[in-house]
C-alpha cells in the first residue's frame, strides 16, 4: 500500500465555537510521531470530535477569534493540505456522497487522481476489510442500515489511503461481531500503510491493547493524561472513571439496583408484521389506509427486510430490539412508530395508549367511538402529528434529523408548545419550565441550554434528542441507539432516567447493540434476522 504516517503537533492550541461561553479546546500541547496509534478519550463534550475536525482541516477561523495557538500536520496548517488526512465522522450519513455503494467508496481516490484500474482494486480491498464485500457495488446507499453506512464511510477513508487516519467512534453503531471486525481492519490498515491513527472512542477496552498511546481530554478541553494505555489505566483508572471515561472493570451503576415493575396494560401490538425500507406510492398508500379504516389487514408489494414479527408491549416494560447490522431494527422501530408502511401485517395501539390525550383532540383523523370518548384509529400509521406526539416519543438514529430550533432550551420546549397550540389550550409555563429544568439537569445539558443544537458533540446531540422525545411525557418511547456517544456518567444518567419512566408505567423500546444497557434495564429482547423470522 506504500504510504507513510503524518506527524501531528499542537502548541497551546485552543478552539472556541461562536456563541459558546467556554472553549471546546483549551491550550492543547502534544506531539504525535508519524505512524503512532493513539486512542483519544474523555467525557462527552470534552472536544474530541472538534480536535479531529481541526486536524482534518475542517475548522476555519473566519473571524480570527475562534482559534489560538498552533496545530500542524506535517508542519503545515491542516486547512492547506489535501489528501493527507482522512476523517470518518460520528454521523455515518455525513460520509455518504454518491448514490451507489461502489461509487461512494471510489469517490475519494478518484478525486485524488488515482488510476481507474487501481481505484476499483482499492474499492474491493476496502469493502473486504470492513465486511461489505457481500453486497453488490451497484446497491443504492439509501438501502443500507446505519451500521452498514458506518462501514461504508470507513471503506471510503481506507480507499484513499491517507497518511493520517482520523476516526470518530468508528464502531459505535456496529453489532458485537462487527466491532471486532472493523477494529481489526483499522489496525491492519494502519500497520500496512504506516499511517498515523487517531481514534475517538468512549469504551476504551475494545481498543486499548491495540494502541500505542492514550490521550485523555478533560471537561475543560485540556489534556489530563497522556501515555501508554497500560500505564495510564494503572495510574489513573479510578480518576478517569470518576470523570466519565469507560474504564474496564468499573460499573457506573454500581450499587444502584433496579427491578422492573409488574407489566401493566397493553400499549402496542405487532401482528405477523413484515417491514421494508421501500415505501408505497400515493395511490397504494391511500388504498392501504382505506383498508385499515375498514378493519382489514392489507399488504403491500414491498421488498421485505424481516417478517413474521409478533410483539406485545405493556406499560412498565422495556423491549430491546437486537440483531446484526442490516437486519431491519431501525426499520422495525420506524414501522412501530407509524412512520413507515409495513409490507404485511399490522401495528395497533391498545386502549391504554389510545386514551392518552384523546379528551383534548379537536378533530381525530379517523375516529373510533368507545362510549362518549372519541379515539383516533388504533393504527399509529393513521395518526396525525399531534396524536403521535402525545402518545409516542421517537428518537431517530441520527439525532440531527429532529432539531429545528436555534437553542437547546427552545428545542425542548417546542413539542409541548405545539401540542398546547393544536389543542387550543393555554400552556402552563411554570410546569413546562420545571419539566425542562429536570431534563437539562438529568441529562447534563444545563450548561448548553442557550447553545445551538448543531454545535453540540455527538453524545450531547443524542441526549438532547432523548430529552425532546420526553418533553411531552408520551406513554411509549422508541429509542434508536440511545447510548451512542455517551461517556460512563452520561450513560448512567440516561439509564436512570429510563428506569424512572418504566417505574411510572411508561414503556420503552430500544434499538441497541449495548449489552450493558440491556442488562441494566432488563425486560424482554427480540432478535431480528434479515429476511427471516425474528426470534423472541
Amino acid at each position: 500500500m506504500g504510504a507513510s504516517g503524518a506527524r501531528v503537533r499542537a502548541e497551546n492550541f485552543s478552539w472556541h465555537h461562536l456563541g459558546r461561553e467556554k472553549p471546546s479546546l483549551a491550550g492543547l500541547t502534544f506531539e504525535i510521531p508519524a505512524g503512532q496509534k493513539v486512542l483519544l478519550v474523555g467525557p462527552s463534550g470534552a472536544g474530541k470530535s472538534t480536535l479531529l475536525h481541526a486536524l482534518a482541516g475542517l475548522l476555519a477561523d473566519e473571524d480570527g477569534r475562534s482559534a489560538s495557538g498552533s496545530l500542524e500536520v506535517e508542519g503545515q496548517d491542516p486547512t492547506s493540505l489535501r489528501g493527507v488526512s482522512g476523517l470518518m465522522q460520528q454521523d455515518p450519513e455525513a460520509s455518504l456522497v454518491l448514490a451507489k455503494l461502489g461509487d461512494d467508496t471510489a469517490f475519494g481516490p478518484e478525486n485524488l487522481g488515482v488510476e481507474l484500474e487501481e481505484i476499483w482494486q482499492r474499492v474491493e480491498e476496502a469493502h473486504r476489510a470492513v465486511g461489505l464485500d457481500h453486497l453488490p457495488l451497484d446497491l443504492p446507499t439509501s438501502q443500507l442500515s446505519g451500521g452498514q453506512k458506518q462501514r461504508l464511510g470507513l471503506a471510503g477513508i481506507l480507499a484513499m489511503r491517507p497518511r493520517l487516519l482520523l476516526l470518530d467512534e468508528p464502531t459505535a453503531n456496529l453489532d458485537p461481531d462487527g466491532v471486532l471486525e472493523v477494529r481489526d481492519a483499522v489496525v491492519a490498515a494502519a500497520q500496512s500503510t504506516g499511517a498515523t491513527l487517531l481514534v475517538v472512542e468512549h469504551r476504551i477496552g475494545v481498543w486499548a491493547q491495540q494502541m500505542d498511546r492514550i490521550l485523555v481530554l478533560d471537561r475543560e478541553g485540556g489534556i489530563s493524561h497522556d501515555g501508554p494505555p497500560s500505564q495510564v489505566l494503572a495510574q489513573a483508572g479510578e480518576q478517569l472513571a470518576a470523570q466519565g471515561v469507560w474504564v474496564p472493570g468499573h460499573d457506573p451503576l454500581a450499587g444502584q439496583d433496579f427491578q422492573l415493575p409488574a407489566a401493566g396494560e397493553l400499549l402496542l401490538s405487532a401482528c405477523d408484521l413484515a417491514v421494508s425500507r421501500q415505501q408505497p406510492g400515493p395511490k397504494e398508500a391511500k388504498a392501504y389506509r382505506k383498508g385499515l379504516a375498514a378493519g382489514q389487514q392489507p399488504s403491500l408489494p414491498l421488498a421485505t427486510l424481516a417478517q413474521g414479527i409478533n410483539l406485545d408491549l405493556y406499560a412498565g416494560q422495556h423491549l430491546a430490539l437486537t440483531g446484526k447490522n442490516g437486519a431491519g431494527k431501525s426499520t422495525l422501530a420506524l414501522t412501530l412508530a407509524g412512520l413507515l408502511y409495513p409490507a404485511a401485517g399490522s401495528v395497533s395501539a391498545g386502549p391504554a395508549l389510545l386514551v392518552l390525550g384523546a379528551q383534548d383532540q379537536k378533530k381525530p383523523l379517523l375516529p373510533w367511538t368507545r362510549g362518549r370518548l372519541a379515539h383516533p384509529s388504533p393504527h399509529p400509521l393513521a395518526w396525525s402529528a399531534s396524536q403521535l406526539t402525545r402518545r409516542l416519543g421517537l428518537v431517530f438514529q441520527n439525532p440531527e434529523q429532529q432539531f429545528i430550533c436555534p437553542t437547546v432550551r427552545q428545542e425542548l420546549e417546542f413539542s409541548s408548545r405545539q401540542v398546547a397550540k393544536n389543542q387550543g389550550q393555554p400552556l402552563d409555563e411554570t410546569q413546562l419550565a420545571q419539566r425542562i429544568e429536570e431534563l437539562l439537569e438529568e441529562l447534563k445539558l444545563a450548561h448548553l441550554q442557550e447553545a445551538n443544537p448543531f454545535t453540540l458533540s455527538g453524545g450531547e446531540k443524542r441526549r438532547l434528542s432523548v430529552a425532546t422525545a420526553l418533553a411531552t411525557a408520551p406513554g411509549l418511547l422508541i429509542l434508536d441507539e440511545p447510548t451512542f456517544g455517551q461517556d460512563a456518567q452520561t450513560w448512567a444518567g440516561l439509564v436512570r432516567l429510563i428506569r424512572q419512566l418504566l417505574a411510572q408505567g411508561k414503556a420503552v423500546i430500544s434499538v441497541t447493540h449495548d449489552q450493558d444497557y440491556i442488562d441494566a434495564l432488563g425486560g424482554a429482547s427480540y432478535q431480528l434476522t434479515a429476511a427471516e423470522r425474528g426470534r423472541p
